[in-house]
């Protein structure tokens, strides 16, 4: 299809829409996943039971990456993100059948987040690949800014209004809205148009059978040192980044006694700040060099997200933490992003863009159930009676309910500090912007080369 024969709005107009439609969605759902941890912490008291909530979509979610990557590149992006808020919808739905009759059990919310996980696979790798072919690549930084601006800005309200809502019209009304919302998105994605991807002589040879094109993007990745260095530090950092997102919820209930008001006031501020780093971003476009986006901001997260967050013992330091954390989150991510899409040649950005977030978010399918196997057998057991672990660590966090799983976060922001000063030292790493040419510059097939 041509440019005069495109149907519905493309570039920033169609792009504004296509943001527009994800907030919405994202706002009920994030309406429904406040909701829901709130009430299987309440049923369970287990951080264990929400690391399984985690695995069970990150695991799939995993597995099956690489074939949805190589499926977004083959067939219509466009039709690949109605796939996965489809499937999101349905998730959405069984657990809202189940609720109303009465029959829901917590192995409900594995078994469907194992099929949400399968949908949600083609997300996030079709809209990355698709702010390549919607906008102009000096757009990059700002295109993701918004997209993150439409993750984060529906969550500062939502907790509040997930809170608000619950007390006239219950976990229904708020599962029922949300299926509302998947609608308007898949809406929104089907006014815009969406261009396919100029065909490179990079997405030939990556040409063939749909396990050979998948494997494809790991053979990218690791011919280029600098992509394959930046991955495996992003590795071991999400490693250590699983253990506190794991934790947060349940370190934050346990010590206010299930206060779920203090919990969605933490998780608003950092939504707030993420939105003001969204914007700041918009406007900014970050750092000259973007890998120095990624490990400045990724660095600094460990210092607020992980370490002084861990430090805290109510909101007068959580929520402080958790903003200036998510703020300096969206710089190293929005860095990432938009160098991997000015570097990856667009049609095999499905792949590429799958097979990183494979390598990234390998160890987050275990993360969950190591963390709150060690939080609630091992850590908070130790810190609550007179042992060697309380003994030698009290003047730190203290004793008592939590502390166990503050002080596993302040371990873990050790080992982020230790991933990413590595980063620095990597010569392929630090200059990898000069060592590899813009996707602009990679030959064509359907047109002359350009020089590199």
């Amino acid at each position: 299809m041509t440019q005069g024969e495109k149907k519905g709005p493309g570039g920033m107009l169609g792009f504004v829409i296509i943001v527009i439609g994800q907030m919405i969605s994202v706002l009920a759902s994030s309406m429904v996943g406040f909701a829901l941890t709130i009430y299987v912490f309440g049923e369970t008291e287990s951080a264990l039971s929400l690391g399984l909530m985690q695995t069970s979509f990150i695991a799939p979610f995993l597995i099956f990456s690489p074939i949805a990557g190589a499926m977004v590149d083959r067939y219509d992006r466009k039709l690949m993100m109605m796939i996965s808020d489809f499937t999101a919808g349905l998730g959405t739905i069984a657990i809202l059948i189940l609720f109303s009759t009465g029959s829901l059990e917590i192995w409900h919310f594995y078994v469907v987040n194992v099929f949400v996980g399968l949908g949600t696979t083609f997300q996030w790798p079709a809209y990355s690949a698709t702010i390549t072919t919607i906008m102009p690549k000096e757009h990059y930084g700002r295109a993701n800014a918004l997209m993150s601006l439409a993750d984060a800005g529906p969550g500062i309200v939502a907790p509040l209004l997930a809170g608000a809502l619950l007390p006239f019209i219950g976990l229904t009304g708020i599962l029922v809205i949300d299926v509302i919302s998947f609608v308007v998105a898949i809406g929104a994605l089907a006014l815009v148009f969406i261009p396919q991807p100029e065909r490179t002589v990079e997405g030939e040879e990556g040409k063939g059978s749909l396990l050979k094109e998948a494997a494809y993007g790991f053979r990218y990745i690791y011919e280029r040192r600098g992509l394959l260095y930046l991955q495996t530090i992003l590795f071991f950092g999400n490693i250590f980044i699983g253990f506190r997102n794991t934790l947060m919820a349940p370190m934050i209930l346990t010590m206010t006694n299930n206060d779920s008001l203090v919990f969605g006031s933490v998780q608003s501020a950092g939504a707030i700040a993420m939105v003001v780093g969204s914007l700041i971003m918009s406007t900014w476009k970050g750092f000259n060099r973007r890998i120095n986006g990624v490990l400045i901001g990724w660095g600094l997260f460990f210092v607020f997200g992980v370490a002084i967050f861990g430090l805290g013992r109510g909101v007068e330091v959580w929520i402080p933490a958790t903003a200036l954390a998510a703020i300096v989150a969206i710089l190293g991510s929005t860095s990432a992003n938009a160098l991997w899409q000015t570097k990856v040649a667009p049609d095999v950005q499905g792949r590429v863009f799958s097979a990183r977030r494979l390598i990234a978010w390998l160890p987050n399918p275990v993360i969950p159930i190591f963390a709150g196997y060690l939080a609630d057998r091992v850590m908070e057991p130790a810190m609550r009676v007179d042992s060697g672990l309380s003994r030698t660590f009290s003047w730190l966090v203290g004793t008592g309910p939590g502390t166990g799983m503050s002080l596993l976060i302040i371990f873990c922001s050790i080992g982020g500090f230790i991933a990413l000063f590595f980063g620095f030292l990597l010569p392929d790493l630090r200059n990898v912007e000069e060592i590899l040419p813009d996707h602009d510059e990679l030959e064509k097939v359907d047109g002359e080369a350009v020089a590199a």
